[in-house]
């Protein structure tokens, strides 16, 4: 039996990006309120009301980011590593709430138009872009490794992108004074947020259910691990999700007769790790005659955590 360890998937440590985000975020969302009260914009306060649910999002992703790094017990033998994922998926959906919800306000307004002061809804905006665009900036340098700093960071730039949508929305409107160009700035709001949620909701749910992370692919694994000295197969392949920075692996190598067992463990799980980013790989060697439908009786098994 051989064993392996390594620390180099640890997620990286965002609270102080979290809470900064948090708090600027939160007084924005009081100022976009307030103004789009006062400005009649409904561009505004659906982009408020879309900055507050970013606002609980940024929490639920702290959260998650926290509870990942919980100590394994007897009860979860992983931590609390999947709760990342939930954070991301419970994300997700609560943004597709808020875009319901600025769709059916669009709606009505465009069927109700009202006026609105587009030299404030300009302003209001272009604060939000800096607000959205620092948040963003703090959380840039994870965005390629972990799904629930990803989620926050493209929350933030489309909605950098969205407050930049609402200023031309004012320019236009003080142009021409179309009161319809504010609702229907704001469908176009609630469509580039659904946009970019669909494919945070797709990645987090098919983490939820266990499916192959995104990026790795389970054929090329398995053939990888077949093209090693001394397997003659594999069986009973498996990878999956354990928090959006960690990936598991089982698998059952047959090995060829007077094969090194140990020396073949190590490199496969060296290999595993090395070759696709697999930091937690329980590896299986059994003889070429053995039952290959009978998980319970290999000759050798390692971990490597």
């Amino acid at each position: 039996m051989g064993a392996g360890h390594s620390h180099d998937h640890s997620p990286a440590d965002f609270g102080n990006a979290f809470a900064i985000g948090i708090v600027l975020n939160l007084a924005f969302v009081v100022v976009e309120a307030v103004y789009g009260l006062v400005a009649g914009s409904m561009a505004l306060l659906a982009d408020a009301g879309h900055n507050l649910s970013d606002v609980l999002g940024l929490v639920l992703a702290w959260a998650g980011a926290a509870l990942v790094k919980r100590r394994p017990n007897h009860r979860f033998s992983y931590g609390l590593k999947k709760s990342s994922i939930l954070a991301a998926l419970l994300n997700a959906l609560l943004l597709l709430v808020a875009v319901g919800a600025i769709i059916a306000e669009s709606i009505r307004r465009l069927s109700n138009p009202q006026p609105t002061d587009g030299e404030v809804v300009i302003a209001v905006a272009t604060v939000g872009i800096l607000v959205n665009g620092i948040t963003a900036w703090l959380f840039a340098r994870g965005r390629k490794h972990d799904i629930n700093i990803r989620g926050a960071f493209l929350h933030m730039t489309a909605d950098a992108a969205v407050s930049a949508g609402v200023v031309v929305a004012g320019l236009l409107i003080l142009q021409t004074g179309q009161t319809w160009i504010d609702p229907v700035t704001s469908l176009a709001v609630a469509l580039i947020i659904l946009w970019g949620t669909w494919d945070l909701l797709t990645e987090s749910a098919a983490m939820t259910m266990a499916g192959v992370p995104r990026g790795i692919d389970s054929v090329q694994v398995g053939r990888a691990l077949e093209r090693l000295s001394g397997v003659q197969a594999i069986h009973h392949l498996h990878i999956w999700s354990i928090s959006t920075t960690e990936t598991a692996l089982t698998v059952h190598l047959v090995a060829e007769e007077g094969v090194d067992r140990d020396r073949l463990i190590r490199q496969s799980n060296a290999y595993v790790h090395d070759m696709f980013g697999i930091s937690h790989s329980t590896i299986q060697v059994e003889s070429a005659d053995m039952d290959h439908d009978d998980d319970c009786h290999g000759h050798g098994v390692a971990h490597r955590h």
